[in-house]
């Protein structure tokens, strides 16, 4: 499950960089966030201790202080600039807040310490979402939940779409399918996999808007092969043109495949699992014993 064609160091330096705008352009996140913690209204889940994974500016944070206020929260990020963002909107006193910049294969933490492991659209900025699950199945105690939301194949298809009309080389980046997501959790050795997909639209007046929004939270092509060199005023032209044939209703749509999914860490006499598990259900049946 391994994205070589992903530069981890462009990531880094992508989402350093946007610490200060990002709030200002994450509409989408918040919203695929809340959608992410409602699902933990259909469990009885009291944790103690909470990783919020790819925790950027701390919203999800806020999310799980509110449902857990006697939880302490380990904010695990790989952009430092992005944690002291978070840190300063932060409470100063009686925090159980604790921060750790780190990447998200090799979290800091004891084998079966966290109770739950919350990441919000931080997968799909992974280079193997596989190693990713792996370490958080041995930091999770036995029982313990992990709840992620990640990005499919068809994210930004509009985009990728008219941007072939451009040129032939990489500008948005590739995820990986739903399926294969759920195949790695039980390679991980986690139990009883659900996995939900969504497509959410976000319309904009122009292509210039989404270009925006993209730079502002960060969301920059880190694909190894990408184009180095800026972009010409002919080419943004062509890429706009290009663009112009999805447009509905006087809007440009920019369509993102979000990927739902939870799966818990297995009891110690529990088997592993072949796999034949994985499955989907509606949200009534997301109720944990």
């Amino acid at each position: 499950m391994n994205s070589p064609d992903l530069d981890p160091r462009a990531i880094r330096r992508s989402f350093d960089a946007a610490a200060a705008s990002y709030d200002l352009h994450a509409a989408l996140q918040r919203e695929v966030a809340d959608r992410l913690l409602a699902r933990l209204d259909y469990t009885t889940v009291k944790p103690a201790v909470i990783v919020d994974l790819g925790a950027g500016t701390g919203y999800c944070t806020r999310l799980l202080e509110q449902r857990y206020p006697r939880a302490h929260i380990v904010l695990a990020d790989l952009a430092p600039a992005m944690l002291a963002t978070a840190r300063r909107a932060g409470p100063r006193f009686f925090s159980k807040r604790h921060y750790v910049c780190t990447d998200a294969r090799a979290l800091p933490l004891a084998p079966g310490s966290v109770d739950l492991i919350v990441s919000s659209l931080t997968l799909q900025w992974c280079e193997d979402p596989g190693a990713v699950f792996t370490d958080c199945a041995r930091a999770l105690k036995p029982g313990g939940l992990l709840l992620f939301s990640t990005l499919g194949p068809d994210t930004l298809r509009e985009l990728r779409a008219a941007w072939a009309a451009v040129d032939d080389a990489p500008h948005v980046n590739r995820f990986h399918d739903m399926h294969i997501v759920g195949d790695a959790l039980i390679h991980s050795g986690f139990s009883s996999p659900v996995m939900e997909r969504e497509d959410l639209t976000v319309t904009y007046p122009d292509v210039l808007g989404l270009m925006r929004d993209l730079k502002g939270i960060g969301a920059h092509n880190t694909h190894q092969q990408r184009a180095r060199a800026l972009y010409g005023r002919r080419q943004l032209t062509r890429l706009a043109d290009a663009y112009e044939r999805f447009r509905h209703d006087g809007l440009l749509p920019a369509t993102y495949e979000t990927i739902f999914g939870h799966a818990w860490a297995p009891q110690r006499d529990t088997r592993p699992q072949d796999g034949s598990t994985v499955a989907t259900y509606p949200l009534s049946q997301l109720k944990r014993r």
